[in-house]
């Protein structure tokens, strides 16, 4: 009987004649069991290949080349944990142990089942920080600044500037000494030859009204009506801002007018305690500070003249950063010296100006100018006052 061949997965099997009949006798063996009354199988049909796969040579098929791996790197041998717990230490090395605890296994139940997954956070841990203050017991009294100011002093810490001298300035209408809170009656300013009024106090009064360029017009008028007027909060002369509500004869001064709780409004308008609304306003005006440039319109012309018909007196006139002290004069046998077609040069003119500092270019320093009289001609003297440096004299024969 020929061989058959079977090809599967290239693995090659052949059954013969000779395997098929040592089949059969093993079967004849078996001791065969008692029919049953069922009606016999008829037997499985035996599959017949037709492909004529006998025909084929095994030896003249194809065979694949092999792929050659890259060497492996040998592997590296760990010893056993119980050859490693043998192993003796020495003396000089450092021993150290690890326990590791099993991970105990999660028992989920029905009910963490139906909960939603908690969100897990890498590398973030929560932890506990408790306060604990203790209290002396006791009063406890801190020191007071004149104490600061020794225990500063014995440190060498800080230096200390010189005390600034008290402004004696005086408000014509408020009554009060110098510059007043931002948020406020705020900085004085000039009205004539030793008069100041303070910006808020000047702009809220009912005459004064300001122009574009910040000038405030009628203070004059408000002061000459001001000292006729009593406040209704200190009962003091020179109130000027009154009630806008028709027939309300109520006025203080712009400083009671804050104590007494009066509503003040964009459009420069107050209304009294009595006649104010309930409550917020839309147009209510809560902060005061004036960060622009304003400025009381004056005749300097007329405040010069009077300085000088006035004589020596103890007031300065300041315009800008120029402050006056003295006018001088001249005689009549120099005035053909001391003249130009644009100014006079007065023997005796004395005024000092704060402007930027020769040495340092973030400071200011005081220049004291005056002119004085050097053969029948007029010298022009400046003399550099700076803190920390000698005083140095500069002088010519002009002004420029």
């Amino acid at each position: 009987m020929k061989d058959i061949v079977f090809c599967s997965n290239n693995c090659f099997v052949l059954y013969s004649a000779a395997v098929q009949a040592k089949n059969s006798e093993n079967k004849e063996s078996v001791p065969s069991l008692p029919q049953s009354p069922m009606k016999e199988r008829p037997p499985k049909a035996f599959h017949q290949y037709n492909n004529n796969i006998s025909a084929l040579d095994v030896h003249c098929l194809p065979q694949l080349q092999e792929k050659v791996s890259p060497p492996s790197s040998p592997p590296i041998m760990f010893p056993p944990a119980f050859e490693a717990a043998k192993v003796e230490a020495k003396p000089d090395e450092l021993k150290v142990t690890v326990k590791l605890k099993p991970r105990l296994k999660a028992i989920h139940s029905s009910l963490d089942d139906c909960r939603p997954p908690s969100k897990k956070w890498k590398g973030m841990k929560w932890k506990k920080w408790s306060i604990q203050i203790v209290i002396p017991k006791g009063s406890f009294k801190p020191p007071c600044e004149e104490e600061i100011d020794e225990f500063l002093k014995k440190l060498g810490t800080t230096l200390k500037p010189d005390p600034v001298p008290k402004d004696y300035r005086k408000c014509c209408f408020c009554h009060e000494e110098g510059d007043g809170l931002t948020d406020g009656p705020a900085r004085l300013l000039n009205l004539d030859l030793d008069l100041w009024v303070h910006l808020n106090c000047a702009l809220w009064s009912t005459e004064v009204y300001e122009t574009q360029a910040g000038a405030l017009i009628n203070v004059e008028l408000a002061l000459r009506r001001g000292l006729q007027m009593k406040c209704m909060f200190c009962h003091k002369m020179g109130a000027t801002s009154g009630c806008h509500r028709l027939r309300c004869t109520n006025i203080y001064h712009f400083t009671c007018a804050i104590k007494a709780q009066c509503m003040f409004f964009k459009d420069k308008t107050m209304l009294c305690p009595m006649h104010k609304p309930k409550g917020t306003h839309e147009q209510e005006l809560s902060y005061f500070a004036v960060f622009r440039r304003v400025y009381v319109q004056r005749d300097e012309v007329r405040q010069i003249a009077s300085i000088v018909q006035r004589g020596e007196r103890d007031h300065t006139f300041r315009v800008g950063s120029l402050i006056f002290h003295a006018v001088g004069q001249l005689l009549p046998q120099q005035m053909q010296a001391f003249h130009s077609s644009k100014a006079l040069f007065p023997v005796g003119y004395e005024a000092s100006r704060l402007y930027w500092s020769m040495r340092y270019a973030n400071r200011r320093c005081r220049y004291l100018c005056s002119i004085e009289e050097k053969d029948g001609l007029p010298l022009f003297v400046i003399k550099v006052v700076e803190q920390g440096h000698e005083d140095t004299v500069l002088t010519d024969t002009t002004p420029k």
